[in-house]
């Protein structure tokens, strides 16, 4: 911002009355301004707005979906089609969306070759399960199938005990 700066014999009265009046016009008038340039931003613009930026990036909003989740989905959305088709890439995209650590398993030798296994925790499943469809809709391998797959973490305890014992083997002979 422009910052208004008098000379040291006029900042004073009824001329630093006007210079700050001046000063609050002109970050008006900045504001007016950069409205425009804020309205692209996808995490601060209008819904309106935000609904034609998901438009131009072909991001449609899916049932239930909470305005926070749609404006990182539309901010993120280039960067997600480049990541596409990927295994790393689709890692990135559920990391960005707020999904977290996912395991993705492919061509595994006991299953068709097409099949990709997803391996998320329960509650990653429970809270994101049509994002999860979204995301493998717009951004997985064309020619796949995704099976989700949990993953539950079980702590298992061990006791650790030291075993000395000591074995003879005697042989005896006529």
């Amino acid at each position: 911002m422009l910052k208004l700066d008098l000379p040291f014999w006029l900042s004073a009265g009824e001329l630093a009355k006007l210079k700050a009046a001046a000063q609050v016009w002109w970050e008006t008038v900045e504001g007016w301004l950069q409205w425009p340039l804020q309205q692209l931003d996808a995490e601060h613009c209008h819904l309106t707005i935000l609904q034609l930026l998901a438009w131009q990036r072909d991001i449609s909003r899916f049932r239930g979906e909470p305005e926070s989740l749609f404006r990182i989905r539309v901010k993120f959305a280039f960067i997600n089609s480049i990541d596409a088709g990927s295994t790393a890439g689709l890692m990135r995209i559920l990391n960005r969306l707020g999904v977290g650590y996912v395991e993705i398993d492919e061509r595994l030798p006991e299953r068709d070759w097409d099949v990709v296994l997803l391996k998320l925790s329960d509650s990653q499943l429970s809270e994101n399960p049509e994002l999860l469809r979204v995301i493998v809709r717009q951004y997985g391998r064309t020619c796949r199938r995704y099976d989700f797959v949990t993953i539950t973490p079980v702590t298992l305890l061990i006791g650790v005990a030291e075993f000395n014992d000591d074995q003879q083997t005697l042989i005896a002979t006529l």
